[in-house]
């Protein structure tokens, strides 16, 4: 049966809006989808954003740590540095040198012989001991205790009787005393003297240094004057600064005044302790 007209016009009226909505339906779930991947790409530039936002604030933070631990040691090191040259302070002022008598003291040794007892101490690691020759003078035995109250064996290297030093060798190793370098000397400076006076091991006197370049017996213009007190025994014992460094060795005193004791100055025991040294083992102990 032929549909008629009117039945025609509905139908394709019906038709026309089926269409119609289809299209509306699409575009608009086009313009939808496309909406999200619009908001999509715009969120996830975001998140980008703020990830390298957050990774520079982290690293910026980690380096300001870097930096604050990187202070911290440095001040650290500085407070260190402080406490020692507060230590040091004391003990140029006379407060307190026990800090560096117990570093010192580790290196000096009392030296007993058949005649006579002095005192020394280690200028090299491997056991060589510096003193007075005259201690050694006419001994035909000799022994050297260390600090930790152990008797050693000695030999004699070599001496120098004009400048009154002896090189001597014991076996082992050991802290050493280092030789200042006497062209530092001040007059009016605190030192200390180690030694054995009257046989009382390792005693220590303080003074400070009176003089420098006296003449000694040998009237070489090479000797430390000081009020330190010097008895029979300190001789050899080293005179010691602030800095725990011997700037002489203690060699005698003029017995008829009181507190006038001298000490042949470092720079002089160095020169005659490497003549001794190359002409007894070939080589210098002392740079």
């Amino acid at each position: 049966m032929a549909l008629k007209k009117h039945h025609k016009i509905i139908i394709g009226g019906a038709s026309s809006l089926l269409i119609l909505f289809i299209i509306v339906s699409s575009i608009l779930t086009y313009t939808l989808f496309a909406r999200q991947e619009i908001n999509y790409i715009k969120l996830n530039n975001h998140l980008k954003e703020i990830q390298i936002d957050t990774q520079s604030k982290i690293n910026e933070l980690t380096s300001i740590l870097t930096n604050t631990q990187k202070e911290l040691k440095s001040l650290d090191t500085q407070l260190g540095s402080i406490d020692e040259e507060f230590e040091l302070l004391k003990a140029s002022a006379g407060e307190d040198f026990s800090g560096i008598i117990d570093s010192a003291i580790k290196s000096v040794v009392t030296i007993r012989t058949d005649l006579s007892q002095g005192t020394g101490f280690i200028i090299h690691e491997e056991g060589y001991i510096v003193t007075n020759s005259h201690i050694m003078q006419g001994a035909t035995s000799a022994g050297i205790i260390t600090y930790d109250d152990t008797m050693h064996n000695v030999n004699l290297i070599g001496e120098n009787a004009a400048m009154d030093i002896a090189l001597l060798k014991i076996d082992g190793n050991y802290e050493i005393l280092e030789l200042e370098n006497s062209d530092n000397i001040q007059i009016g400076e605190k030192v200390i003297a180690i030694g054995n006076p009257l046989g009382l091991q390792f005693s220590v006197s303080e003074g400070i240094v009176s003089a420098i370049n006296r003449p000694g017996l040998n009237n070489i213009e090479a000797y430390i004057q000081t009020d330190a007190a010097l008895n029979p025994g300190n001789s050899g014992g080293p005179l010691i600064n602030k800095q725990g460094k011997a700037i002489g060795i203690n060699n005698f005193k003029i017995g008829g005044g009181e507190s006038l004791g001298f000490a042949l100055e470092s720079n002089y025991i160095k020169d005659i302790l490497n003549q001794i040294s190359q002409q007894g083992l070939n080589m210098s102990l002392i740079g």
